[in-house]
């Protein structure tokens, strides 16, 4: 006899798991199903990064709404831990992108979010020692920092559990079953599970499920590397997070004596997203070592510790795709293509108003619908820095 319920949510990363609390906070019965286990995809080889700052208004506004979630996990979701770590945050751009800088901070303060521009003098107070001579301001957020990804997605789990959702790890979904245009549920490696809602959060693999209704989603597999770094002896890891776009390098300090490092260049789109992860290739450690160096010179002294790849997926514009598509009750919650962490729990929320209420209202995520793609309306902001991973 198959399991019934009122939304099946198809993966359990950050994103499947947010709705999923969301959901089950508001009475739906929900069951959630996972291939591998809690954070074994995407979320839990994210950097983590919890900040506010992006070129795109309604981004923002999911972020800001995400970000007290992070500095109160219990008063927000009762179980589990984040483990948010308070450092700042900092984005860095090259001169010409001043003014689209200028304009992001205005539209983000005017949103409410607690960012300020900085003056390099200012960087090299939160950082001695950093190179601040290759521009003429920075964004700043004093409250922003990171978070354990595994643990925040094991956290809104717990919860939804707790509000009665249901977990089945180990469970391939294989298709999403429909009758006269539709969802009645999905078919499974376990079995069959019943419910009149389907929510496709299964990241790289979202494509591939939304094919078996019709419905064909502009995703690719998207892979990116990451690496830790000691730490020179004497140096401390009380420094922000750093988006350096000049470099194309992002890093943050993790516990006290590392330094996580990623690229926003050099990353592989395309191919299946079952091959395996891999280990990082020395070209790759020692481009992220030269581009971190130009930046933060003393790190020249620090070392190579360990590093792996991750995967999600892309989308066009780099932008999520949320919404209904194709039968009825069919939803997507996918193409996060490696920003999603930190607007999870903005997200999980709208979505759950989508799904219960027919319309999204704490953020209008109704911009992010399947559809901008056929009438080529990509999401871009009005001051855009360009494209992160393309």
């Amino acid at each position: 006899m198959a399991t019934t319920a009122d939304v099946i949510v198809v993966g359990a990363g950050v994103q499947g798991a947010s709705l999923a609390f969301h959901l089950a906070l508001r009475g739906a019965r929900v069951v959630v199903l996972e291939r591998g286990t809690v954070a074994a995809g995407a979320t839990g080889r994210s950097s983590g990064f919890v900040r506010m700052h992006y070129d795109l208004e309604s981004e923002v506004r999911l972020a800001a709404v995400s970000h007290p979630y992070f500095l109160n996990w219990l008063g927000h979701v009762g179980a589990g831990d984040c483990e948010f770590v308070r450092t700042g945050f900092v984005q860095i751009v090259p001169e010409a992108l001043e003014p689209a800088l200028r304009a992001n901070v205005a539209m983000q303060q005017r949103v409410g979010v607690d960012t300020r521009l900085i003056a390099p003098s200012d960087l090299e107070a939160l950082m001695p020692g950093i190179r601040a001579d290759d521009f003429t301001v920075a964004a700043y957020e004093p409250a922003s920092g990171y978070a354990d990804p595994s643990g925040t997605a094991g956290g809104f789990i717990a919860a939804a559990r707790a509000h009665g959702a249901q977990f089945v790890g180990g469970c391939s979904v294989q298709s999403v079953t429909v009758e006269t245009n539709r969802v009645t549920g999905v078919s499974t490696s376990r079995g069959e599970f019943s419910a009149p809602v389907v929510v496709d959060a299964a990241g790289a693999w979202s494509a591939t499920l939304a094919a078996t209704v019709g419905v064909e989603v502009p995703l690719e597999p998207w892979r990116h590397e990451t690496a830790y770094f000691g730490l020179p002896d004497g140096r401390s890891a009380r420094f922000p997070i750093v988006i350096d776009t000049p470099n194309d390098v992002y890093f943050r300090p993790e516990g006290r004596d590392l330094m996580l490092v990623g690229l926003e260049v050099a990353s592989e789109i395309g191919g299946s997203p079952d091959r395996p992860e891999r280990a990082i290739g020395q070209s790759v450690v020692e481009l992220m070592a030269s581009r971190v160096c130009e930046r933060v010179p003393w790190m020249a002294g620090g070392t190579y510790r360990t590093g792996h790849d991750g995967q999600d997926g892309i989308t066009p514009d780099e932008r999520p795709v949320l919404g209904p598509a194709g039968p009825d009750g069919f939803f997507l919650a996918c193409g996060f293509s490696g920003t999603g962490f930190k607007t999870a729990p903005g997200v999980g929320l709208a979505m759950s108003e989508w799904i219960l209420d027919g319309r999204p209202t704490t953020v209008d995520i109704t911009p992010y619908g399947l559809e901008r793609f056929a009438e080529g309306r990509h999401l871009v902001g009005e001051h855009p820095y360009g494209t992160f991973w393309r």
